[in-house]
Parts: C-alpha cells; structure tokens; sequence
C-alpha cells in the first residue's frame, strides 16, 4: 500500500463523534472561524490551510533559544511524523482520542494531522489546564503539556496511553504519574522535528527514538537529529545529550543554560530537577559573571522576596548550591508559556 498524501481522510475518521470527508472538513472549519470559540477557530484556520494547494504549513518556532521565526514545514513530512507516532505507539484506527492541545502550536496540529491520517475518532475540547474535568468518556490515547497531567491526575485513569511534551516532566510530577495505571510517555521534539522524535515512560532514564530517526553528536556534544523521512537536512539541537545506544540517549541540559563555575561543569535542569517540589512557585538556576569563578550559579525565584530555608539545598553538591538568590516578580515567557531566562534576567 502506498504511504498517504496530505488530501489523505482515512474513512474511519470522525471529529466529535462524526464522520468528515475532505470538504465536510472545510465546511466545517469555515464554521468554526465564522462561530466558533477562539480554540476552534485555531482548528478552522488549520484545516484549510490543511487542504489548500500549498505542499507546506507555515508555522511559528517556540523562540525558546531566541527570536520566534516562521518555518514552513512540508505536509508530506507532517503525514510521515503521524505514520510513526502510530507505529512507536501502536496506535490503530477507530481508537477514541481526546485533542486538549491549543491547535495554534505544532503539537495540536499534529494531533488533528494523526486522527485524519490514523482513522481515529476525535474529540475536540477546550486546551484548558484541566481538561478531563467534564464527562467520564475513556480515551485510548491523548497528548498533554505536564501541567494538564498536574492538573487532572485523579482522573487520568481514564486515558490508556498518554504522551507529555512542551516542557520537562519534573521529579515531583513524574513520582505522581508513575501511581497512575495510564501508561504515560515524556516526548522529546521541537517545531523543526515536527514534534516528537523520540520518548520515554515517565520515569526512565533514556529517550528512545521513532522508527527511521538517526541520531548523533556535534562537537559540542549536542543532538543532532540526521535527515530522515521528516526533515532533509540534519537538526542540529542546543541540547546536551549522552548517546547510549543507535536508538537511545539521555538528555543532559541546555547548551546555553549550562554554567562553567570554577572549572566545574554544572547543567542547571538537573539542578532545579533536585529542588522540585522544595521550593514555591517557579524558578531556575543560572550563571552570571564573577571574578572569582568565572560565572557563580543564582537560584532565580519568581515573585516576592521571601527567606529560603538552607535545608532546601541539602540534595545538592558543594558546586550546585547557589551562591545567591534573585526574586523577580514575574518571569518573561515566550507565547507558549516557556521561560526566557537571559530576558526574566534583564529585569532582575
């Protein structure tokens, strides 16, 4: 059989309990822009520019690393990355699958691009921070952000499979999810990879990629990600990464986050993964310049000043405890709600 193309409506597909062709699709977009909630006018707008005559979507990069730029990505390679989603995941049609993802990002469109492409019967609700609050529907699969999963972890048992991306499921989260029954995978993925190209259950240690995804290391020891069905030119990352195998590494840190302190090498992420659930809302570790050590490591806590028992840091090493803290009233994020530290810094 050949591999579908992007005109491709599998004809078990259905969309909030009905079955839509191609252009029941477009006419139903046209009334989600015309009537819909602001959500669904994300999905309209999608499906269109789904089904126009371009071969690519224009879509919007997280600006994590920098300025957000527009990438346009090709439809084909969008179809390739859900055949294997559906492959790593064992994902067949007619399974029900719930879409709580904001369709503006490349994580929602990829989910409506897998229930067209999988057959797969499709509801679509309101990307809030709880969205399994109403109803008591079980679901075969869904993708989440992990403050979703924070927020409905007493009903979770009522998704079979689950997959968490948009940021890093931290220690305190991932104790929580592995008392769930749900089988519960971390991604690992960007809007260049079109989303994930690998993951892990929640808990493990290593990533292990999607099928035809090769993988290796830069000089600075940072994944690159080479050509394969999804992208034609190597990925190179910003993300330290120790390869186990041809089909798994573990993720390290940031390159641009990580702090050279008195020669030490010190990645902040597995820093603040130790003082998960010890310290009030949200923070981060950074290096800022010091005479002494070259950079010094800040702890940097978002809101009002407020004193910090020691014993918080007794997890970490002489090198990893904080030198100083910062307290900034509100962090700078990016639309996604992803922290720009180097910006949150500038106002400190």
């Amino acid at each position: 059989m050949n591999e579908p193309n992007y005109h491709f409506v599998h004809n078990s597909f259905k969309l909030n309990g009905f079955h839509l062709t191609e252009n029941d699709l477009c006419r139903i977009a046209y009334s989600f822009i015309k009537e819909g909630q602001p959500y669904e006018r994300a999905v309209g707008d999608f499906i269109l520019d789904w089904f126009d005559n371009n071969n690519f979507i224009t879509m919007q990069t997280s600006g994590t690393t920098g300025l957000p730029k527009m990438i346009q990505v090709d439809k084909q390679a969008m179809v390739n990355s859900a055949l294997a989603t559906g492959l790593f995941f064992d994902l067949d049609p007619k399974i029900q699958v719930l879409h709580c993802l904001p369709t503006a990002y490349v994580a929602g469109k990829m989910m409506l691009v897998r229930a067209f492409i999988l057959g797969w019967e499709l509801d679509l609700v309101e990307p809030t921070t709880n969205p399994l609050e109403r109803g008591d529907k079980i679901y075969n699969f869904a993708a989440m952000v992990p403050l979703q999963a924070e927020h409905s972890l007493d009903k979770l048992h009522r998704v079979k499979k689950l997959i968490l991306g948009g940021a890093k499921v931290n220690q305190s989260l991932s104790e929580q999810l592995k008392q769930v029954p749900t089988k519960i995978y971390e991604t690992y993925g960007m809007t260049e990879t079109i989303t994930h190209i690998a993951a892990k259950r929640v808990g493990e240690e290593a990533f292990t990629v999607l099928p035809n995804v090769n993988i290796s290391q830069d000089d600075r020891e940072c994944l690159v990600i080479d050509p394969y069905v999804l992208c034609d030119e190597p990925v190179v990352t910003n993300d330290i990464v120790t390869i186990v195998n041809d089909e798994q590494f573990i993720w390290m840190g940031r390159y641009d986050n990580v702090i050279n302190s008195g020669g030490i090498k010190l990645f902040p992420e597995q820093i603040e993964e130790k003082l998960s659930g010890l310290i009030e809302g949200r923070y981060f570790v950074k290096g800022v310049p010091d005479e002494k050590l070259g950079e010094k490591l800040v702890l940097v806590v978002e809101g009002s000043t407020y004193e910090i028992d020691k014993k918080v840091f007794s997890k970490l090493s002489k090198f990893e405890k904080p030198k100083e803290i910062l307290f900034i009233e509100k962090f700078t994020e990016t639309p996604s709600g992803k922290v720009i530290r180097d910006k949150s810094m500038a106002v400190a």
